[in-house]
């Protein structure tokens, strides 16, 4: 037993040192305060971790599975010279062309807002002149696009390859969440802003402006805030095991005994759990209070246009994340009942 102890001890010691190598050089892994502090308790307490197990991530369902099949309509079998006089002529040539066509989801929802805005002007004039046949194309096409705009939306957003890029997990979690930025948490707030207008019935919409907030967005954090705190989960998991092993051992003080390690486990806490694993634990959290109702609140705008792959991928997402969120809470609870015999030690966290 001792045996397998020392060696674990000297694997995860190898392992810290290539962490703290590597911060030495400037990128600082985000697990080596947990490493750190688990690797302590293990000293302090004289019992063996397992090996930290990362959480499975949530991944998100193949664009196949997201993407939502719209009926296009009548609008391609449109006289286009008909509609001779009216501003939304040039949008459905625009649409009905072989680059609208093969246009990305974000452009084809750009051009049906502008077509939404601009139809209405067009189905007044043509009544009009007389052509309630064509006026009536127009409209039953109107109200179509308006029943689409929530699924338009989805595959323009939350289906589409920037919302994608958004959780996709990084391989290095580096400093992470200190290396964030505000910016994709600024596009996902207009995005929503827009979505809220547009289901309105406002669909004015700057095409450049949207196309630019999809890049930041690509450009944002959610993959590295579902692996951080799956790592975070899975180190402190690890010393929660450690802390049961003693426990289980038999109480770490006795009415006549405090042992040394009663101290030094009340240092530890202070100085590496209290000092170094919770001001990054609580960035993080801070991090996904940030994020995490963003994406939320379109999801929510939306919620009729989303698919069952989609709606099972964010279930499990959300039940993840609140879990390991726990993480910290439930270490926390380890710690206070492997030190009540002993009558509390040092800063208690918190």
């Amino acid at each position: 037993m001792q045996t397998v102890f020392s060696r674990n001890r000297t694997l995860r010691g190898a392992l810290l040192a290539g962490m703290l190598a590597l911060s030495a050089c400037g990128e600082v892994p985000a697990d080596t305060a947990l490493a750190d502090y688990v690797q302590r308790l293990e000293r302090t307490l004289g019992q063996t971790a397992p090996q930290p197990q990362l959480p499975t991530l949530p991944r998100l369902p193949t664009r196949g599975e997201l993407k939502l099949a719209l009926e296009s309509g009548n609008l391609g079998t449109l006289d286009f010279l008909a509609l001779t006089g009216c501003a939304v002529q040039v949008t459905i040539g625009k649409r009905n062309s072989s680059l609208g066509i093969m246009a990305s989801d974000s452009q084809r929802l750009l051009l049906e807002l502008e077509f939404l805005q601009l139809a209405p002007d067009c189905i007044a004039y043509q009544r009009s002149q007389g052509e309630a046949a064509l006026a009536q194309l127009l409209e039953d096409a109107h109200a179509q696009k308006r029943q689409q705009l929530p699924a338009l939306i989805f595959n323009a957003t939350l289906g589409g390859p920037e919302y994608r890029a958004l959780w996709r997990p990084p391989d290095n979690l580096r400093n992470y969440p200190a290396n964030t930025s505000s910016a994709p948490l600024t596009a996902l707030s207009n995005i929503n802003a827009s979505v809220r207008r547009w289901l309105a019935g406002d669909y004015r919409a700057d095409n450049m402006d949207f196309e630019l907030q999809l890049s930041e967005i690509a450009l944002g954090d959610g993959g590295a805030l579902l692996r951080a705190q799956a790592l975070q989960a899975g180190w402190l998991q690890a010393g929660d095991t450690v802390l049961a092993q003693q426990r289980a051992a038999g109480p770490l003080c006795s009415e006549r005994i405090r042992p040394a390690a009663a101290d030094t486990l009340g240092n530890v806490i202070e100085k590496f759990f209290v000092g170094e694993v919770q001001p990054w634990s609580a960035d993080l959290g801070r991090r996904q209070h940030e994020l995490l109702p963003l994406v939320q609140a379109l999801e929510q705008e939306i919620g009729s246009a989303l698919p069952p792959a989609y709606r099972d991928w964010q279930r499990q997402r959300d039940t993840n994340l609140t879990n390991w969120a726990e993480a910290p809470k439930r270490h926390v609870a380890a710690l206070q009942a492997t030190l009540e015999p002993c009558g509390g030690a040092g800063r208690q966290p918190g």
